[in-house]
């Protein structure tokens, strides 16, 4: 299988910790992709036509996309259950959902900034944005975490994500059990071997 993905986007290093945690990384070739919404550059296009990363493409040429398709398709391959079944898999799927929403808030902040004119940029907009990614975090500080699922590997991957490219909004401050708990997840080999380049 071939995996286009970028070492920075958060979508990407979602299907790239699950990889190691189901011990499935060497049957998946990693291709570098890049591009802009304004600028597809090396963007798969053939196999995604809306220009995004990352792509699985399967060894039978079938292309799969967004993460959290290939993320299920990778666990069911592996068997690795990150899913759940029952009302679990609920949970983990909005779980799932929650914190690709953030890291969507977060890169349409960062493309503001680095794609749109400076004379064009809106600034409400942009913080806009930070209060989706506030008030889930105010969410989450209340969320009680069980056994590591893909929902829970997406929430470590946003919150590096904010880490990697918002640091200076803070977003441990007054939220100690969402931090902690980030620590924690932070200092897996998995985690910890997919961090961006600085």
């Amino acid at each position: 299988m071939r995996l286009y993905h970028s070492p920075t986007t958060p979508f990407g290093r979602k299907v790239m910790v699950l990889l190691l945690e189901t011990g499935m990384q060497d049957r998946v070739e990693v291709l570098v992709a890049a591009g802009t919404p304004v600028a597809s550059g090396t963007m798969p296009v053939e196999l995604n036509p809306l220009g995004k990363i990352p792509v699985l493409v399967r060894d039978d040429g079938m292309a799969l996309y967004d993460s959290r398709v290939i993320c299920r398709y990778l666990d069911d391959l592996a068997g690795a259950g990150l899913y759940g079944t029952g009302d679990a898999l609920w949970q983990t799927l909005t779980l799932e959902a929650t914190a690709d929403g953030m890291m969507d808030a977060a890169i349409l902040m960062v493309y503001e900034a680095r794609v749109r004119p400076e004379d064009k940029r809106f600034g409400d907009w942009v913080e806009g944005q930070w209060a989706k990614v506030a008030r889930t975090l105010d969410m989450l500080e209340e969320r009680q975490m069980g056994a590591l699922d893909m929902g829970q590997v997406a929430l470590a991957c946003a919150l590096a994500y904010l880490d990697f490219r918002h640091d200076v909004r803070t977003w441990r401050q007054g939220r100690p059990k969402l931090a902690a708990w980030e620590a924690g997840m932070a200092a897996r080999p998995s985690m910890l071997s997919t961090r961006p380049p600085v």
